[in-house]
């Protein structure tokens, strides 16, 4: 097992001028970091990798479609290329970066609604581009993390059952899952439960309290969680996911209007040392 820290937190740019933090941040203790690949060219990326491996951090990647030109699942033909054409760029960079798998909710726009659930037509249209952009990711050696998400943020996949059922419809090695336990928290009945069930296509694990603040400060039921991801053999990453008010953009995607730590420091030296107690304890 890995631990990781998702620099969403602070930045959807990581760039040299977070030199310092990503140091604290390996001092405290993690094996790396999650870093946002919005923008750029893969020469941006592959720059900054080489800076990760000399303060020796590993790191995955993560990303997200926020724009409706680009919906994957959109009725029209030229809309959907352009999410594709996002999604190669993106694949492209994290390779560059040195990350092997890059997750999110890259199904669809976040944020995005028809006004209405899901239709038969868009599941067929995600399938479609789910397996062109997972022959993109095989070429490059990256594995997709898709991200159910809770039913405020988008339609499309908003369960662990739904998403991984539509992993198996795409039946691509290349697109797999991503479990978040605060969406989880939101839409499960049994967060744990649908874990478990799913946990063949999980590979990728985000942890993120249920208020987004300080993991191990809220109501997740934590030593469950553990025990079920630790149970299952997973041996991936654990990646902590907290959101701030600094992102005028991604605070109003993800409907962040308070703080929810005295710092960014709080959350993740004390969230670091909730997964390394917690995964030990589950041992």
């Amino acid at each position: 097992m890995k631990i990781g820290m998702c620099m969403y937190l602070w930045t959807t740019n990581v760039s040299a001028r977070h030199e310092a933090l990503l140091r604290d941040i390996k001092a405290t203790g993690f094996d790396g970091v999650e870093v946002p690949v919005m923008a750029g060219n893969p020469a941006k990326y592959r720059k900054l990798g080489a800076m990760l491996d000399h303060i020796g951090l590993e790191r995955t990647a993560v990303s997200a479609i926020g724009d409706p030109r680009q919906n994957l699942i959109a009725a029209d033909a030229p809309t959907r290329k352009a999410g594709i054409a996002y999604m190669r760029r993106a694949i492209d960079c994290a390779a560059a970066l040195g990350a092997t798998t890059l997750s999110g909710p890259l199904h669809s726009t976040l944020g995005h609604f028809s006004g209405k659930g899901p239709t038969p037509a868009e599941r067929r249209r995600s399938v479609d581009a789910q397996r062109l952009i997972g022959d993109h990711a095989a070429s490059r050696g990256v594995t997709i993390g898709l991200e159910a998400l809770n039913r405020f943020e988008s339609y499309l996949l908003n369960t662990m059952d739904a998403l991984s059922a539509h992993i198996e419809e795409i039946g691509h090695p290349n697109i797999k899952a991503l479990y978040d336990t605060f969406h989880a928290n939101i839409e499960e009945a049994d967060p744990i439960g649908a874990f478990t069930r799913n946990a063949a296509n999980i590979v990728h694990v985000h942890i993120s309290e249920n208020d987004r603040g300080v993991p191990g400060r809220g109501n997740i039921p934590w030593a469950q969680t553990f025990a079920a991801i630790r149970g299952s053999g997973y041996d991936g990453w654990l990646t902590i996911e907290s959101f701030g008010r600094g992102l005028k953009d991604l605070a109003a995607a993800t409907k962040v209007w308070r703080d929810f730590a005295e710092s960014p420091e709080e959350v993740y030296r004390e969230g670091y040392r909730h997964i390394r107690d917690g995964w030990a304890a589950a041992a």
